[in-house]
């Protein structure tokens, strides 16, 4: 029977915890037991045997907290796993229609494909290298499986069809014979025209073997339906690659307006009043004034203020005599007769 070192912890781990239950239940129900003994000596001895019962489990229960916690990444710095992951899948794709082409055209233009069939690291992430050491030739990675959830490192139903909107991707794989700081990359590119939609590129920070894993979560409008590839590079040198699909419309992200500022023109002045001259020259009973008219003042404000000056006024009198203005003498007062006083007799 072929047992792997995951099976093997797993099942000493339940070992471990069905003993350290069975241990502790025991040690108290003899504990419990010894305590209605009435001899001095045997009740002491039941106690004592309850004791270590307890005390086994207790052993027991940290065991079985160690080997759930510590002994699988333990096992596996002493013997590294293998590279290549054997998992039974969940979703078997049947291609259904086939499509043979009736034309074949001779192509006049020979393009070079963005992607080759030998993967290659594009300059621009080659110039983002930070680690100078130099990774061991005999390294492995497997081949890589995509799920939106991992536990351990490890795949949650993994898959090659995902439907939008689709989110957060890993994509897991084992590796072996890593050397710790060598510069690691994983590109995630779009088959249908080249985008690379995601990237990291870092010193190993793992172990020499175990599992591993690269995530990609873009915008949602990047998953766009088609067909996508990860590819794993070890400095500048390819390791491995895997693919898989998309499909379904994107969601369209929705956009937030940005208040503008408006500029406001600058105010214009309006004049309120004009200023009219309200008195007038009348002139008096007497001489004749000819009176020239005298233009009234205008007050332009906007936008630049004019002010004009009104002439002064002319004013040319003429004086004509009135018939009150010539002297006349009074009259001559001539005495009658009858005016004359005759004494009486």
């Amino acid at each position: 029977m072929n047992l792997d070192i995951s099976t093997a912890v797993q099942v000493a781990f339940f070992l471990s915890a069905v003993g350290f239950l069975l241990c502790l239940i025991l040690g108290i129900r003899v504990i419990l037991s010894g305590q209605k003994l009435k001899f001095f000596r045997k009740r002491r001895d039941t106690m004592l045997r309850g004791w270590r019962l307890v005390l086994i489990g207790i052993i027991l229960g940290a065991l079985a907290f160690s080997l759930r916690n510590f002994a699988e990444p333990a096992i596996y710095r002493v013997f590294p796993p293998s590279p290549t992951i054997t998992l039974t899948p969940t979703i078997t794709l049947t291609l259904t229609i086939t499509l043979t082409p009736t034309i074949t055209l001779t192509p006049t233009i020979t393009e070079t494909p963005a992607i080759s069939s030998t993967p290659q690291m594009p300059p621009v992430i080659v110039t983002q290298f930070t680690s100078v050491v130099t990774p061991k030739p005999d390294v492995v990675f497997s081949l890589l499986l995509f799920t939106q959830k991992i536990e351990k490192n490890l795949p949650v139903e993994p898959s090659i069809t995902f439907a939008n909107p689709v989110g957060r991707l890993y994509g897991t794989f084992s590796y072996d014979k890593m050397t710790p700081g060598a510069q690691w990359s994983a590109l995630w590119i779009r088959l249908s025209d080249g985008t690379l939609i995601c990237y990291e590129t870092k010193p190993w920070d793992g172990g020499t073997g175990g599992y591993g894993y690269t995530d990609c979560n873009p915008s949602s409008n990047q998953w766009l339906p088609g067909d996508y590839e990860v590819q794993l590079f070890i400095g500048t040198t390819w390791q491995s690659s895997g693919r898989f699909s998309v499909t379904g419309t994107p969601p369209t992200p929705t956009m937030t307006p940005t208040p503008s500022r408006t500029l406001t023109s600058s105010p214009t002045i309006t004049p309120t009043r004009s200023i009219t001259p309200t008195s007038s020259i009348t002139p008096t009973p007497g001489p004749t004034f000819t009176p020239t008219a005298i233009p009234s003042r205008t007050n332009t404000l906007p936008p630049t203020v004019t002010n004009t000056r009104a002439p002064p006024s002319t004013i040319n009198p003429t004086w004509t005599p009135r018939v009150a203005d010539t002297y006349v003498p009074p009259p001559t007062i001539t005495p009658h007769i009858a005016d004359t006083y005759v004494p009486p007799k």
